[in-house]
């Protein structure tokens, strides 16, 4: 089964628990905090595997965790950092965003490796807190709790070369008679129902690769025959090779079926209405009605587009067809398939200390990764990491913000599911 589209649910390891403890040894007088750090949680990676060809491995498995850091522990010992996670995914998958819809990675590359989420930060022990004025400290840092996210899975077949066209137009014909491919071929609509791709070598030494692209007819934008799902292959390639059946035998008019794929292409995307075309007249060879070959030689002529007259049942032209279609390829820039503005290769924000003051019905509410961070690594009913809380609202600029926002004693200071009352 081939599958190119899935949904998963993906998190990072939580760091772990920095140790509050004290060294007890005998013949040791006052040993002293010895608390050790906890590890740092799993982060997952992306990762492309040339083995893999469809998405079918996440059909069933739909949730992927990191493995969480150990805890910190006495005389000094640190826990062990969680096990980071790789997903391995064919190359051509894009990984997206479930909730925006932007883009995070593009997985094109052969070997190609990503940081999708980073694991939690472990906590610090109570050794890291010892100064000359307290000596004994009895608080420890709780690790960083590791993020979660839902993203979407979309494989785009990495194709040089797309044959678009028409159910029955010979795309599939063409494909099995340059490449080793051996696609599905019959006399019926949707013969072709998974992308296939295969790789030719011209007769002047070019090599490419190609794509029969199935499943775009009228309506295909809007989930007509197979729908829009594998309109997503034609996106990576660099020229589209415009199959039409010029035999009659079907009753259908290539011209009317050039605009309705063309149509079909744009609502989807303008950049595939705009890629470079070449025409083939196909199945040349049982031509019924000669006044379907003008009609086309027309069409190219009016639309400045090249035309090829193939047959690919015995061949003819196939050559000439592939030895252009390797030139045009040598002429087109690689593109980027997303705008700039869809991209958002994931910039790990749990690294940065931002935060935000709003005031919310006399309320000031405080939000953002850096308190997000620090309220999960103190614990409120210690009074000594309460302190260490004071302290970093004040180092991180929150209380300055705060008194830059008016505040004032008595006023009421939430920050996440915690409210403070505010004092001079």
């Amino acid at each position: 089964m081939f599958v190119d589209y899935t949904k998963i649910k993906i998190k990072a390891g939580n760091g772990g628990d920095g140790a509050a403890t004290f060294r007890r040894e005998k013949y040791v007088a006052a040993g002293g905090p010895d608390g050790g750090d906890g590890g740092n949680g799993g982060s997952i990676y992306f990762r492309v595997d040339p083995n893999q060809n469809t998405l079918i491995d996440f059909r069933y498995n739909k949730t992927f965790k990191a493995e969480n850091g150990q805890n910190g522990r006495g005389s000094h010992c640190f826990g062990k950092s969680g096990e980071d996670l790789y997903i391995d995914v064919p190359i051509g998958t894009v990984v997206k965003d479930a909730e925006t819809g932007k883009v995070i990675v593009d997985l094109s590359q052969e070997g190609q490796v990503e940081l999708v989420l980073k694991g939690g930060r472990g906590g610090k022990g109570n050794s890291h807190f010892a100064t000359s004025t307290r000596q004994a400290p009895r608080f420890a840092i709780d690790g960083e709790k590791g993020k979660e996210k839902e993203v979407i899975l979309e494989l785009k077949s990495l194709a040089d070369v797309g044959l678009v066209g028409f159910p029955n137009v010979g795309k599939s014909t063409i494909l099995s008679r340059v490449t080793a491919a051996q696609p599905k071929i019959a006399n019926y609509p949707f013969t072709t129902i998974n992308p296939n791709l295969g790789v030719t070598k011209t007769k002047r030494g070019d090599t490419f690769v190609i794509a029969d692209i199935p499943g775009i007819i009228e309506g295909a934008s809007e989930g007509v025959g197979l729908g829009i799902q594998f309109l997503r292959h034609v996106e990576r390639t660099k020229l589209l090779l415009h199959v039409l059946d010029v035999s009659g035998a079907e009753g259908r008019d290539p011209v009317e079926d050039y605009n309705k794929i063309n149509e079909e292409l744009k609502k989807y995307s303008e950049r595939l209405a705009n890629k470079k075309q070449i025409l083939v007249a196909n199945k040349i060879d049982s031509c019924q009605d000669e006044e379907l070959i003008k009609k086309v030689e027309k069409l190219a002529k009016d639309q400045k587009l090249e035309l090829f007259k193939i047959s690919a049942v015995t061949g003819e032209g196939l050559d000439d067809l592939m030895n252009r279609a390797g030139e045009v390829l040598k002429t087109i820039p690689k593109e980027e398939i997303f705008d700039i503005e869809d991209r958002v290769i994931y910039t790990l924000e749990d690294d940065k200390d931002e935060f935000t003051v709003e005031i919310v019905k006399g309320e000031f509410i405080v939000t953002g990764p850096a308190v997000e961070r620090l309220m999960g690594r103190v614990n409120i009913g210690d009074n000594e990491s309460y302190h260490y809380l004071e302290r970093m609202l004040e180092k991180l600029g929150i209380n300055e913000e705060l008194r830059n926002k008016g505040v004032k004693a008595g006023d009421t200071v939430k920050i996440l599911d915690w409210e403070f009352e505010w004092y001079a």
